[in-house]
């Protein structure tokens, strides 16, 4: 037996084929997943296609027999024109549908904005009780017009009414035949295209809403990429790959609170489902159909198989729940990032958050805050409270607060009628109250507020916030105040400071700078416009943010490796920044402190995207007790270069008693020093190392990981040299990886502890002389023969600074950087 059933209006039909203007569909169609019978059954015959009544047409009644029992009368009309926009009114009566049952006649009126609209209808202004003749929909997943990129974010699209709306009558008895529909026109004019019986108990437009599904493949094949699930009378989300581990081993990973691999693979997967119990779910890979299933039966048997595929119910009922996060000790409402989801992986993320932070897709740029994606978990900030739906029954919660709480990862269970859930996180360490500080030294694209929240929920208390330029692109241009962001009550700070970029000479982030210093990036792409030119060098930018009492910073040091040599020589640089553990990243530090240059050590995130939790890579600046927690005393601490840099581990170092930044004085002829070491960790460590001149003296290994590692050895200095800790493993190159997109290891490293041998310090190294003076030629080669530079003409070009001669301001810091290194190889003695 048909489940829906087309009329044949053909001996009704009384409207040509002008109306409605540009229709495509004639004969069998399609609208909703029903089937409709508009005109006659040979579309490309000649003659009506429409029944039209009201207006300029037939306002005497017509009668349509029908003669038979049906659950539903689905009628596609619309009308032709309306006045609401001009002032008219709203419900004004169309027609009645009149149903004769041998329970009598049935009146139902038809009004306008109710049961009836025009198809181009003004925004805002649809039908209340009729449906478009087309479904809600998604975007494309992936492709798309670029400027429509936000509205794909969204993954869903509102239905318009393409040429009808279709609104359906019920009658009383459905085992009573239905003899005749009158339809009774009272003034506007309207058409019907078409009418068909629903002859199934459900109704015939979804009206449950969407519940989620388990996608799962039974050949044993596995495919990568996406899936695709298609509902042909109502609607489906896009299905997500859900964890590939089990949970008992996602409840026991060592990496709590911070993600979990991606599964690569399509399948499992999880969609939401909305659609009638005649529905029809086609579930696709590629060009590939896996197999089709009955959504009645999925919903009545639990699941349904056919071919390769199982789609399964996984609906467990769900409660609005308030949740509230605290901290253990003092039961205050702790920020952090959080994370619902079902024993099986099925999302349910806070309100206002959604369960794929940009669906799963790249975000530099886009979608960047508010949310963090780490591997197969998205995040969401919270201020320490939140609410949402949860689904009933065993739910996994993911929290995390930084370095310095453990991380809650553990199975609650939601009752039915449970409105309220409380979690706790325990502090196992308070370095602020030990008067460290730590900070983010590079972020991207966040606005203030929402750094302000995201260092909150990371534990964080310094952000700064960089704006800069990508081509010809301008970010965070609106950021820039000239003066930090506080907020008090939860310690975090933003200051909206810069990243200055050349793509050979090298990036400088400036911190603190309390005016602009521009141009922002010199010299064309990726970092400045397409054909710009060389307009300043690092050594400018560096001298300008100096003058506004401000601090300079390498970042990813040294790299794009062509003048930081050049203002290292010079004195320029505040510090280096290590965004990855890198084996080149370390060796050109450990170059350039065996060259004698005193450079603390930051950690920085460059977080362009939003699988990079702000502070990853964090900087701690010790800060006196008797300084108070300012911006300025944490970037005037970091100076001083009592710091450590943390991807996890906190460390803390003591050389004769004395921190890092210090420098230990010995006599003439060197001796030892008492090192004392101590790593804690959230994460299991392995090793931890001293390190002096970059070669390891000292260690202390666990091959099973632990949460603390310590040493305490006397090591033998007999000469000029520096002392740091590190600490990861197995290792220490051989670091767990976070499960942020740069897949960053878990790492900690100290700024140095300096010994002076005999007088004042004064390491140098040859080798690491020669290699700055060659990096300096190469600056000087860039900037004489490939570099784009405007006519050195006065009266064609003004600069932003005051010399005349524009070439020789370029070159200067380069040529003033090799003086200051061979005046350096002349007091050592070791010039030619």
């Amino acid at each position: 037996m048909d489940d829906y059933l087309p009329l044949d209006l053909t001996p009704h039909l009384n409207a040509g084929p002008e109306l409605p203007p540009g229709h495509p569909h004639l004969g069998a169609v399609t609208l909703r997943g029903l089937p409709f019978q508009i005109g006659p059954p040979d579309p490309a015959a000649d003659g009506q296609r429409f029944v039209a009544a009201g207006g300029s047409h037939t306002l005497a009644p017509l009668r349509i027999p029908i003669g038979r029992p049906a659950r539903h009368v689905i009628i596609a009309h619309r009308l032709l024109a309306s006045h609401i926009l001009e002032g008219g009114p709203v419900g004004e009566l169309v027609a009645e549908y009149v149903f004769r049952t041998a329970g009598g006649e049935h009146a139902v009126p038809v009004r306008e904005r109710f049961e009836i609209s025009v198809v181009q209808v003004h925004w805002g202004q649809w039908p209340f009780h009729a449906w478009p003749d087309t479904d809600d929909g998604k975007p494309n997943r992936r492709e798309g017009p670029w400027d429509a990129v936000g509205f794909r974010q969204t993954e869903a699209g509102q239905a318009y009414a393409h040429s009808y709306y279709l609104w359906y009558w019920t009658p009383p008895d459905p085992a009573e035949a239905i003899e005749w529909l009158e339809i009774r026109a009272a003034g506007p004019a309207f058409l019907i295209a078409a009418i068909t019986l629903g002859l199934l108990d459900e109704d015939p437009f979804p009206r449950v809403s969407g519940v989620p599904v388990v996608i799962a493949t039974t050949d044993g094949v596995e495919r990568r990429g996406d899936l695709d699930l298609q509902v042909d009378r109502g609607t489906a989300t896009f299905p997500y790959a859900l964890p590939a581990e089990p949970v008992e081993q996602y409840l026991a990973d060592p990496q709590r609170g911070f993600g979990q691999a991606q599964n690569q693979a399509a399948t499992p997967a999880t969609a939401e489902v909305a659609a009638t119990p005649s529905a029809t779910l086609t579930v696709s890979h590629g060009q590939e159909v896996l197999g089709r299933v009955r959504w009645g039966e999925v919903t009545a048997a639990g699941q349904a198989a056919d071919d390769r595929v199982v789609v399964r119910l996984a609906d467990t009922g769900r409660n609005w729940v308030h949740t509230r996060v605290v901290d253990d000790d003092t039961g205050q409402a702790l920020p952090c990032r959080i994370h619902f989801r079902t024993p099986e992986g099925i999302p349910y993320q806070p309100h206002g958050h959604p369960p794929y932070a940009n669906r799963n897709l790249g975000t530099w740029h886009i979608d960047v805050g508010g949310d963090l994606r780490l591997g197969q978990i998205t995040y969401a900030y919270i201020d320490g409270a939140c609410q949402g739906w949860l689904p009933r029954g065993k739910l996994i919660v993911d929290v995390a607060r930084g370095y310095e709480y453990e991380p809650l990862r553990t199975e609650v269970e939601i009752q039915r009628g449970q409105r309220e859930l409380e979690l706790r996180l325990k502090r196992v360490r308070d370095l602020n109250a030990e008067r460290y500080f730590c900070g983010d030294t590079h972020v991207h694209f966040l606005s203030t507020n929402g750094a302000h929240l995201e260092a909150a929920g990371e534990g964080l208390n310094v952000v700064n916030l960089l704006q800069s330029q990508w081509g010809h692109l301008f970010t965070n241009t609106e950021e820039f105040t000239g003066e930090p962001s506080v907020r008090a009550g939860q310690k975090t700070i933003v200051y909206a400071a810069q990243e200055n970029r050349q793509h050979i000479l090298g990036h400088l982030t400036l911190l603190g700078q309390k005016r602009p210093i521009m141009p922002w990036c010199s010299d064309g792409p990726s970092e400045a416009e397409l054909g710009g030119n060389l307009e300043t060098t690092l050594s400018r930018w560096a001298d300008e943010c100096h003058r506004q009492g401000g601090t300079v910073v390498i970042p990813h040091a040294p790299n794009p490796n062509g003048e930081p040599a050049v203002m290292i020589a010079t004195g320029r640089v505040d510090a280096l920044e290590w965004c990855q553990q890198d084996v080149y990243m370390h060796g050109q530090y450990y170059r350039y402190l065996n060259c004698g240059y005193r450079l603390p050590i930051v950690g920085g995130t460059d977080k362009m995207t939003s699988d990079v939790p702000v502070g990853v890579y964090r900087t701690y600046v010790y800060i006196p007790e008797d300084e108070e927690f300012t911006y300025e005393s944490w970037c005037r601490n970091l100076r001083q270069g009592n710091t450590f840099h943390s991807g996890g581990p906190l460390l803390q170092l003591k050389v004769d008693g004395q921190m890092p930044g210090s420098t230990v004085q010995l006599a003439g002829n060197g001796g030892t020093v008492t090192v004392e070491a101590v790593a804690t960790s959230i994460f299991p460590i392995h090793e931890l190392q001293i390190v002096q001149q970059g070669e390891v003296v000292a260690s202390v290994s666990d091959a099973h990981g632990t949460g603390r590692l310590e040493l305490k050895e006397e090591v033998r200095v007999t000469g000029h040299s520096w002392l740091a800790a590190r600490v990861s493993g197995p290792g220490y190159h051989g670091g767990q990886p976070h499960h942020d997109g740069w897949r960053r290891s878990l790492m900690g490293h100290t700024s140095p502890v300096y010994v002076a041998v005999g007088g004042e310090y004064a390491l140098f190294n040859m080798e690491t002389a020669q290699y700055m003076l060659t990096l300096i030629e190469g600056g000087l080669t860039h900037i004489r023969n490939v570099a784009k530079q405007h006519p050195h003409d006065r009266e064609m070009v003004t600069h932003p600074h005051t010399h005349e001669d524009h070439q020789k301001w370029l070159e200067e810091p380069f040529h003033e950087a090799a003086e200051a290194i061979h005046r350096r190889m002349h007091q050592m003695g070791l010039a030619h």
